[in-house]
């Protein structure tokens, strides 16, 4: 069975992403595609999804914003990792957005941890 990681995506462009995702700019989701260490991008399933050009996507794909840079380095990163980010529209991918994503801890998840230890 695929681990999924948990992740966050702050959007930073387009600049005004959260005036119409109700103040929104972060978005989290998850991924099984970390498990693969060949895959240049990363497909996130989104627990909430957005809207663009009053299009709803639940699910984004994320890339390196910066040539040699890979998807793996996010796992030993301390604030996040900068990427570009795309949707699905016509049956393709395509990018649209930048930001920043990171591992998310879950506030619940890390309470459950320190009952075990």
């Amino acid at each position: 069975m695929h681990s999924r990681l948990k992740l966050r995506v702050h959007i930073t462009e387009p600049w005004d992403f959260a005036r119409h995702n109700d103040g929104r700019e972060e978005l989290t989701g998850w991924t099984v595609d970390h498990e693969i260490a060949e895959l240049e991008e990363w497909e996130i399933h989104l627990d909430l999804g957005y809207t663009l050009n009053d299009v709803y996507h639940g699910r984004i794909l994320v890339s390196p914003r910066y040539v040699g840079e890979h998807l793996t380095k996010v796992l030993d990163a301390i604030v996040g990792f900068p990427v570009r980010v795309a949707h699905r529209g016509d049956n393709e991918w395509h990018y649209v957005m930048a930001g920043m994503v990171s591992i998310r801890h879950d506030p619940d998840e890390e309470e459950h941890q320190e009952e075990i230890i």
